[in-house]
């Protein structure tokens, strides 16, 4: 990220950062231990933030912000190919792959040969630096994994990348720290942590230290942790940058002002001043920042200088270096380093400047971006199920796309508006390109071996949510394919716009499927704003699929003749008396007659009451005050109360009912911004609440922060959980920090912690889980309640760089109204893993809808085609996860297992049988690599540390057990292990369905129906 002004340095750090003076500093002359200080020349170039990625790349738009990748990787790479003593490092190889495919074999080689020298090292490696507090682990590990592969492509495995660089996030989660250990990173480097915590770290040597970010994997998930000095910026007064006002060194005597003496006096300062915060005689230098080295000979020119004069003054000794080699000489040095087990959030950089706004900005960004993740999972497995094609579209339009929005300012919501929108243009691109490919796949494998003309074309609906699809509103005879991209069997709910109330639903086998009909709401009808979308009725069923496979449906439409099967039309009612319930199989909600609110929920298998308020708040956007000039922006949640306001000024919402065989659900109004949707599918464990937000009033000045608020009369005593990054659990404990004693500044928005996935309270009874559909903020500010904000419309910026207010125009300029769902867990504190483990699973691979005009009856299904298939042999286990299946060449594909419980969730070692998993093709040969897929867990051999823990619980890593002859493989809780499998294909036996009716009538309309 970079500042939006042009500041003498090119950084937001700048804004926050002040350079204290310790009391006391490091002897300089002590000769015995002289200073090693390692100068790291860098980039910081962010993949969109002011600009788009390839404004940012080709250096458009400079009236914005200046900066342009291109001429910062020739310029360096021509200065490092002068002198064999310079190094740079870089990070972003979606900029370097740009760059990469502009250049001539001849410049290629000039690149290979630095990159052999190690004088071009590549640093972390990651298709961009991605975000750490509003992200999805498997978003991270794809893009990890996407920029690593290309390193590994064109550089070889010499070139893998040893150190993380996450110098810009704004905050750190244990996830990132364990998946990195993974990845086999011996160290990880920041810039950014809470200004409280930096200054005690300081006082006691303690900028360094081993993290162990996960209480599963413990030393396994280990990695060296560096807290960077200057955030990731130059030491005051040594920019040499062309937007830098430092001063040069001038040593030419036959000109005035020569100042080497008044230059390595002040550098022997600086260093030995930050010497007094760490623990050995290396210290780290950041020479450079955002978008710096477009001039890279003024950089080089300077630095030779500098280190020449200083190793000649002889106090100091420094001298070009990488991250690694400051890595090694610390490991050198054995000395013995703090254990770290909690994380870094929330991050504030002041007292009332708190960065966990930026958990919610732009939601419906946030919620394309997961959503594209799941298309593009489907899209991996479907391709890697499928013969190499050169022909056909590919999913990697949309790799880079859902890359690209892993970044520190996509995902975060906290880039400009006009950026925000190529982010959203990149993933419709890439998932234009992946819903082709699996729309060929489905229709190959449901007419493979017939000899019938496939006139089948499979459309993928993208604004379901909103009751939208043309070929559904259209036709009279439909075929809906549901592909499911989880490893075992499914049951999940297909809601359907139709044009009129007379349908019937078939599923593979010919039976009747219950279904039913309802109005589609006033509220979603806004949304469409008129333009899109006619459906007036939603069609809704219960559907199966198995394991990484399709079944199919078939929606008719039957005119007005009455036939027994054909969907219940239910009629919403508005309830203005007592209160009501709803209820299905596991669940009963009750709302109270006076407020329309949620005010009970019961489970009936496991007999818990539970009484729960649920009701939409809003917060007051700060804008500034006595205390702090602060406001609430992009980036910063700062209300101006600690009480919120009812978005509803009577507290009261108006309530609508719909009951029926498939689903009960109350509909509530809350007023003419904010409306909800509770809603019980009949055989479903939750409880889904799908929440309309918008457009925000902002006519009487105010920015506001809304919030759904979950009240109960669980005794939860200050403690809640959040996901870290979708995986492992972490308890949160309110006004509360593990590293140093919190001063409660900010009592709201101190208490926020990101939930990727989901939030909970328990009590020895009672566990109350909520589960997001995309990352959030959220929090427990009172004990038995939780809280999630689900929108933002702010009317100030925050100072912090973007330069502009969060004011989402939407589709109309009116303002940008969102549409999220939540789902809500009841059980005993015994049983809530297992709730949340699948519910998590399953919204992050959701099925994939398609739809066909059907042109056969169902005989000719019977005869011709293949209406259900699985991919595999046999499901896998219920507590293990096909994470990835994704082809990276002809030969080869990349497999990722995951036991995706804790330990104490649920302690048991999960095994797959490789050999006896896939249909299509028959495993050859299986390697085991690292997380990322770019090193031979065989030979792996990360850095040994000593620390401060005692020495019998320093033992050694066990490696995980290899594939046996059988090709088995173990996965203890939490561990994901990953492969990369050479294959060939099987034939499979195309099995026809003989068990379907071939039974075929038409009403009096014309209209087919089975």
């Amino acid at each position: 990220m970079a500042s939006g002004m042009r500041l003498l340095v090119f950084s937001k750090f700048f804004l926050i950062f002040m350079f204290q003076r310790s009391i006391l500093s490091f002897d300089c002359n002590d000769k015995t231990k002289k200073l090693q200080i390692h100068i790291v020349p860098h980039t910081h170039d962010d993949v969109g933030w002011l600009k788009t990625v390839d404004q940012y790349f080709y250096g458009a738009e400079r009236l914005i912000q200046a900066g342009s990748v291109q001429y910062i990787l020739d310029t360096t790479i021509d200065e490092l190919h002068k002198n064999p003593n310079r190094t740079f490092i870089y990070v972003e190889i979606a900029f370097f792959k740009r760059w990469w495919d502009q250049q001539s074999d001849e410049k290629k080689d000039i690149v290979k040969k630095l990159v052999n020298n190690k004088q071009l090292e590549f640093i972390s490696g990651g298709w961009s630096m991605n975000d750490e507090g509003a992200t999805h682990y498997n978003g991270i590990i794809d893009q990890m994994t996407l920029g690593l592969l290309f390193i590994e492509k064109h550089f070889g495995v010499e070139a893998r990348p040893t150190v993380a660089w996450q110098i810009d996030p704004f905050g750190h989660s244990a996830e990132q720290a364990s998946l990195f250990s993974l990845m086999s990173f011996d160290g990880l480097f920041f810039g950014r942590l809470d200004e409280a915590d930096k200054k005690k770290r300081k006082r006691e040597q303690r900028m360094e230290m081993i993290w162990r970010g996960s209480r599963n994997y413990e030393k396994e998930s280990q990695i060296f942790t560096g807290v960077l000095y200057n955030g990731y910026n130059p030491p005051p007064g040594f920019c040499y940058d062309e937007f830098c006002a430092d001063p040069p060194i001038q040593d030419d005597d036959r000109l005035y002002d020569v100042n080497i003496k008044e230059r390595v006096d002040a550098f022997v300062e600086v260093t030995c001043e930050q010497a007094e915060h760490y623990k050995t005689e290396n210290i780290i230098l950041t020479m450079g920042s955002d978008f710096q080295y477009e001039n890279a000979l003024r950089w080089f020119i300077n630095l030779d200088k500098l280190i020449k004069y200083v190793n000649e003054d002889g106090r100091v000794h420094a001298f070009y270096s990488t991250p690694s080699r400051y890595l090694k000489a610390l490991n050198d040095s054995k000395k013995t380093w703090e254990v770290k087990k909690d994380d870094f959030f929330p991050y504030a950089h002041c007292d009332h400047c708190y960065w966990t706004g930026y958990f919610t900005s732009r939601p419906t960004l946030k919620g394309y971006i997961r959503e594209s993740n799941n298309v593009l999972q489907a899209c991996k497995q479907i391709e890697s199920l499928e013969e190499p094609n050169g022909n056909r579209a590919t999913s990697e339009r949309l790799k880079r796309a859902v890359a690209v929005n892993q970044h520190h300012d996509a995902v975060t919501g906290t880039e400009k508006q006009p950026v925000a929108y190529d982010y959203a243009k990149r993933l419709h691109e890439g998932r234009e390109d992946c819903k082709k490919l699996m729309s060929s796949h489905i229709k190959e494998k449901i007419t493979d071996g017939s000899k019938e003309p496939n006139q089948f074309n499979f459309t993928y609906c993208d604004y379901l949510n909103v009751s939208i699809c043309h070929i559904t509103e259209k036709e009279n005879s439909i075929v809906m394919n549901v592909y499911n991209p989880t490893a075992r069997g499914i049951v999940t709910y297909a809601r359907v716009p139709v044009k009129s109330k007379e349908y019937i639903v078939f599923n593979a086998n010919g039976d009747n499927v219950t279904s039913q009909l309802s109005h589609v709401s006033a509220q979603t009808t806004t949304v469409r704003h008129g333009s899109h979308g006619s459906a007036v009725y939603e069609l809704t069923f219960e559907a199966e699929a198995p394991a990484l496979g399709y079944s199919t449906y078939f929606i008719e439409k039957l005119g007005e003749v009455d036939f027994k099967g054909r969907a219940v039309y239910t009629q919403e009612q508005e309830l203005k008396g007592d209160g009501t319930t709803i209820e299905n199989e596991a669940l009963k909600l009750e709302f109270s007659e006076q407020t329309g609110h949620l005010v009970h929920m019961s489970r009936k298998d496991e007999e818990i009451e539970m009484d729960v308020e649920q009701q939409f708040f809003w917060y007051n956007a700060s804008v500034g005050n006595e205390e702090s000039i602060q406001t609430s922006g992009a980036y910063i949640f700062r209300p101006n109360k600690s009480q919120p306001l009812d978005v509803c000024e009577l507290n009261k919402a108006a309530i609508y009912i719909t009951k029926g065989p498939v689903y009960e659900e109350i509909r509530q109004v809350f007023g003419p911004y904010v409306s909800q949707v509770v809603r019980l599918y009949k055989s479903a464990d939750y409880a889904e609440f799908e929440h309309t937000v918008g457009p925000i009033p902002v006519a009487d000045g105010w920015g506001k922060e809304i919030i759904t608020r979950f009240d109960t009369n669980i005794e939860s005593s200050g403690k809640f959980y959040t996901d870290a990054n979708g995986r492992e659990m972490k308890e949160r404990i309110r006004d509360h920090r593990d590293t140093w004693k919190l001063n409660v500044t900010e009592p709201i928005a101190g208490n926020y912690y990101p939930v990727n996935s989901r939030i909970f309270i328990k009590d020895d009874n009672a566990q109350l889980t909520i589960m997001s559909d995309r990352s959030q903020g959220g929090s427990s500010i009172y004990d038995g309640s939780i809280e999630i904000m689900v929108h933002r419309r702010l009317l100030r910026d925050d100072f912090l760089g973007v330069g502009e207010a969060l004011n989402e125009p939407g589709l109309d300029g009116q303002g940008l109204i969102s549409r999220g769902k939540h789902r809500v867990l009841l059980s005993k504190p015994s049983t809530g893993a297992r709730l949340h483990r699948d519910n998590g699973m399953l919204m992050m691979l959701a099925p994939m809808f398609s739809f066909s005009k059907n042109p056969y009856h169902m005989k000719k299904w019977k005869q011709s085609f293949t209406p259900t298939y699985s991919a595999l042999k046999t499901p896998l286990p219920d507590n293990v996860h096909l994470l990835t299946m994704e082809r990276i060449d002809h030969e080869r594909i990349i497999l990722r297992f995951e036991n995706f419980f804790e330990k104490s969730e649920r302690d048991e070692v999960a095994e797959i049988n490789l050999d006896d998993l896939f249909k299509s093709f028959k495993i050859t040969s299986v390697v085991e690599m690292n997380l990322s897929a770019n090193q031979e867990i065989s030979k792996k051999q990360m850095m040994d540390w000593q620390t401060e823990e005692p020495k019998e619980s320093q033992s050694k890593v066990n490696p995980p057990q290899p594939p046996g002859a059988s090709n088995t493989i173990r996965l203890k809780p939490m561990e994901i292990r990953t492969f990369i499998i050479k294959t060939h294909p099987e034939i499979e036996s195309n099995t026809k369905r003989d068990d379907i009716p071939s039974q075929r009538y038409v009403d009096a309309n014309g209209y087919v129906v089975f």
